[in-house]
């Protein structure tokens, strides 16, 4: 789908990664540019036994590697010549100096550049902080916890490197029809604070409200935990209606809800209704689960139009039986299951391309440059 469209990413952690991995995925050419020796996220954690980060190698599959002295005149020449050559860069790590978009435009007139930020003033802020000063942890966990909950899911990371995989895409498609580059600032606080504004939540405090804890249950509607007579437990969800009515027929609970509904003066086929006496209808329901085992949930729930999902851990997961997956031989980490592109075209999905060894391109990229990685080497600007 992006054959022909070339990015160099200058970049570290996950925002600006999984933003080049996404439109590698899709078959652009992304070329990461690390110093020599790989940047912080060559090793962050978690490892393979051999000590190879599978964060790195899960950020960076697909693309090719290229490392130089970053600190070197040489190094940022080469790194100057590379973004001229390709057009288009993607960084959350470079920016000033001699690689800040207004040196390398002058190299490119035309250059698109999408420089990852903390917080719209520049100044420092990673996802942990962001999501801290942004309202959830505080909002997040059972009503009688005081302390705030951070999730170990690192939301906007991942918001902000999809966003930036689409303002590449945009500035691109703009230049192709103006011949216009863009610089194009992306601050991860911003990318929070526009999806929890977008999610109602900023609207809703600004009208006097403060949302409340309510553990695992699903606001404004029918959804809980429920726990189940073998030890697990399932997310149970009633979206709709029908959802609630198919919930109350397979529990056997639907005359004690309707005497329910009466004596609470209630109507249960409305969301906020639902919501409001969650506790009590979770109360009439828990009993269902807690005598019955996983499988037999299962069954009793199957044909019915409740959605509801057992709890599991990632190693739990059949990670064989899913399209999505693929598997690469990845260099420090063995024979592992990846996954590819989640975007389904009807044309048959990508195979996966495991991530390169640090520097394993440097050659072959600047060589395609007219340059001599040998001489470079011998002086020390590229690994």
């Amino acid at each position: 789908m992006l054959e022909g469209l070339r990015i160099v990413e200058i970049s570290s952690f996950v925002a600006a990664p999984l933003g080049g991995m996404t439109l590698a995925q899709l078959g652009a050419d992304v070329v990461r540019v690390d110093p020599l020796g790989g940047a912080a996220d060559t090793v962050r954690w978690p490892l393979a036994p051999s000590g190879t980060s599978l964060l790195w190698t899960g950020m960076n599959k697909g693309k090719r590697s290229v490392t130089v002295d970053l600190r070197s005149d040489e190094g940022r020449d080469i790194v100057t010549r590379l973004a001229a050559e390709a057009g288009i860069v993607l960084t959350n790590t470079a920016g000033r100096g001699r690689l800040s978009y207004e040196a390398l435009r002058e190299a490119r007139p035309d250059l698109i550049l999408l420089q990852v930020e903390g917080k719209p003033d520049g100044s420092a802020a990673v996802d942990y902080t962001v999501n801290a000063e942004i309202g959830f942890p505080l909002v997040t966990g059972p009503p009688e916890h005081a302390a705030p909950i951070s999730h170990v899911l690192p939301a906007w990371d991942v918001a902000c490197g999809l966003y930036a995989a689409v303002g590449l895409l945009a500035a691109e498609r703009r230049r192709a029809r103006t011949g216009e580059g863009a610089h194009i600032r992306l601050p991860l606080y911003d990318v929070a604070l526009a999806t929890a504004g977008n999610l109602g939540l900023l609207a809703e405090a600004q009208l006097g409200v403060d949302r409340e804890r309510i553990g695992n249950h699903l606001y404004g509607g029918f959804g809980r935990d429920f726990a189940l007579g073998d030890g697990g437990r399932v997310m149970v969800v009633a979206l709709t209606a029908r959802h609630f009515a198919d919930l109350c027929e397979v529990t056997g609970m639907a005359e004690t809800v309707g005497e329910l509904a009466r004596l609470l003066r209630a109507d249960f086929a409305v969301d906020g209704d639902r919501y409001r006496h969650r506790e009590a209808l979770a109360a009439l329901f828990a009993p269902w689960f807690a005598d019955r085992t996983l499988p037999e949930v299962e069954r009793a729930l199957k044909p019915a139009s409740v959605l509801w999902a057992p709890y599991k851990r990632f190693s739990e997961l059949d990670l064989a039986a899913s399209a999505l997956m693929d598997e690469v031989d990845q260099p420090g980490v063995g024979r592992v299951r990846v996954p590819t592109s989640p975007l389904d075209t009807g044309a048959g999905r990508r195979r996966a391309v495991p991530a390169p060894r640090l520097g394993e391109h440097t050659d072959e990229v600047l060589s395609g440059l007219g340059l001599d990685p040998a001489d470079l080497r011998v002086k020390g600007v590229v690994a």
